[in-house]
């Protein structure tokens, strides 16, 4: 069972490739929020072993390491970190989507995206860039300058950007804190540099030079969700999305790859998409 445990955002570097063992595991203890005697606890060992492993006077086991790795939530790619500066080898493969041996997961990732049509669909990997996406999606970021629409294409600061969506979305300033909020908690959860800098770069973003008139959401859904508004020649479309990851990935690409799905928030928008859906077709 899943277990929702304190964890803060910090601009503190994690420790390198060449650390030991005991500084990875402080990092990320403090990074948790433990105390020594917590994480032991949780471990089933002794504080005083633990603290000699933290201080690099008792080599663990890797069994240890993964039990730590578990407790404290880490994820796979940093827990091949742990065993390497242990002295084991990783333990998680670490792959391009695009890898062979991937195939059958690259597969089910299309058709999940292919069978949202006519509505979007994009993947992501752990840093917002696009993986993969359907039909729908190019539609919509039509309009953005080029070099935030080339390759690796980063959704957040396409998003956020002034010369991206930002001065086409109808409800700004509320999706702006939505995924600022939505960001930290991604960064708090990894301890992620790289997601660090990238929240910097768009909490920086100068709010886009023009307004719209956000069309009044649906009562029903504003209590559950934030709806993403676009404006298009099509009107301004109303959406919900959801976030579907792999349930129990053994690979750290399967991890770290989320499939965002964007539903009509209302009737008007479902027929449009429908529209829109039938001209990427007659277009391809």
């Amino acid at each position: 069972m899943n277990t929702t445990r304190s964890t803060h955002s910090s601009k503190a570097s994690q420790p390198g490739a060449r650390d030991p063992f005991g500084a990875h595991l402080r990092h990320w203890r403090t990074h948790r929020r433990l105390s020594q005697l917590d994480l032991a606890q949780e471990a089933e060992v002794s504080t005083r072993h633990l603290s000699y492993v933290e201080t690099g006077r008792a080599a663990p086991s890797r069994e240890m390491v993964l039990r730590l790795a578990e407790r404290l939530e880490v994820p796979l790619r940093e827990r091949n970190a742990l065993l390497v500066a242990a002295g084991f080898a990783p333990m998680y493969r670490q792959r391009s989507l695009d890898d062979p041996a991937l195939a059958s997961a690259r597969r089910a990732v299309d058709l999940v995206l292919k069978g949202h049509e006519p509505f979007p669909a994009l993947a992501v990997d752990r840093h917002w860039n696009l993986v993969a996406y359907n039909a729908l999606v190019p539609m919509l970021m039509a309009g953005a300058a080029p070099e935030l629409v080339a390759p690796p294409v980063n959704v957040l600061r396409l998003s956020m950007h002034p010369d991206g969506l930002a001065s086409r979305i109808a409800n700004f300033a509320q999706w702006r804190a939505h995924l600022l909020e939505r960001l930290q908690q991604q960064i708090a959860a990894t301890g992620d540099a790289v997601l660090q800098e990238l929240h910097d770069e768009l909490e920086a973003f100068p709010p886009p030079n023009v307004s719209h008139d956000a069309p009044k959401a649906d009562t029903d859904l504003s209590g559950v969700v934030v709806p993403f508004q676009l404006v298009t020649p099509n009107g301004v479309l109303s959406f919900i999305s959801t976030t579907t990851i792999f349930g129990t990935p053994v690979d750290v690409t399967l991890q770290e790859l989320a499939v965002e799905s964007f539903f009509p928030a209302d009737a008007q928008t479902a027929a449009a998409l429908t529209e829109m859906a039938k001209q990427a077709q007659a277009a391809g």
